[in-house]
């Protein structure tokens, strides 16, 4: 069977399975399936079997089956540091030269080191580092990489991924072979969610643009969509009504989500009200990441958003 990124990016996946190079830069939008395809890149490089349709890993070999339990050992993903030494979620994302080399690493954020796992000789086929937020390497992180780009050992291969080329170390760009990880038409995204056993929904799937990274969480999603529909209804009704679903709101409100959802839900208001309403989200999220009262920015949210929208 035709697995889901296969069948949503199969045609990159054929230019993927024939590359003998040393690294590849995976760009496009945020949840398109980057990380997926290069997961997949990664599973081609190991797979010992019969490849599919579009080249893709068969998905049954030993090195396939290791993928399937998350355990692989020829397979690091290297990420921007998510927290702070304190704990707190971290307000600029980097990744850092201690990602790279273990002794850079003093407070002992990553678990294993670039360094250190490609000295280590591949147990299948090839030793493949994933680095997921290329636009976030720091400078000396970005320098430590290059001389295992150029000359990685035992073969292995590098897979960036990024939003924005622009925002990529130009060092990096320039040795590594650039494809563009496009989104999929609705047809695409639709067939993924039959073949999970899932009734159609044409409203996920608008919302998701072609973004196969947003059915891997559409839990979430449809639980963000019903609030901002809930929340905006209530602007609506009336200040109280619009306060007490703001104090909702907040208890439920999901950074990854939320703020897409709502502008979901305002999309067919007029592009006037949109950008205020736009305007009040970033407002929000500002006040939050600086740590201020969320149970007060949700009730001046409210307020903003019901002047935005013409509720006032």
């Amino acid at each position: 069977m035709t697995s889901s990124t296969a069948l949503l990016h199969g045609p990159l996946l054929e230019q993927t399975g024939v590359f003998r190079g040393n690294a590849l830069l995976l760009t496009g939008p945020a949840r398109v399936g980057k990380r997926d395809v290069a997961l997949a890149v990664a599973a081609q490089h190991n797979c010992s079997g019969t490849r599919g349709m579009y080249g893709e890993a068969c998905g049954a070999c030993p090195s396939c089956r290791a993928f399937a339990a998350g355990a692989h050992p020829d397979l690091l993903l290297v990420e921007p540091r998510a927290t702070t030494s304190t704990g707190k979620a971290a307000r600029r994302k980097l990744i850092p030269i201690g990602a790279i080399l273990s002794a850079r690493d003093k407070g002992r954020e990553y678990e294993t080191h670039v360094f250190e796992f490609l000295e280590v000789r591949p147990t299948f086929r090839r030793r493949v580092v994933i680095v997921d937020g290329a636009e976030h390497l720091g400078p000396e992180a970005a320098n430590a990489l290059l001389k295992l780009v150029e000359e990685p050992p035992h073969g292995a291969l590098f897979v960036f991924l990024a939003e924005d080329l622009r925002s990529v170390m130009p060092t990096i760009v320039s040795r590594s072979a650039r494809l563009s990880v496009t989104p999929a038409p609705d047809r695409a995204l639709e067939r993924t969610l039959a073949l999970s056993g899932e009734a159609p929904d044409a409203e996920l799937v608008a919302f998701a643009a072609g973004r196969a990274g947003v059915l891997k969480d559409r839990e979430a999603v449809r639980a963000a969509l019903t609030d901002a529909v809930e929340f905006t209804g209530a602007l609506e009704t009336g200040l109280l009504p619009a306060l007490e679903a703001a104090e909702r709101l907040e208890k439920r409100w999901d950074a990854a989500w939320h703020p897409e959802a709502l502008r979901f839900t305002w999309r067919t208001q007029p592009p006037h009200a949109r950008a205020r309403a736009d305007a009040a989200v970033e407002a929000l999220q500002a006040a939050l990441e600086a740590y201020a009262s969320p149970s007060l920015s949700f009730q001046v949210f409210a307020l903003n958003l019901r002047e935005a929208l013409g509720e006032g």
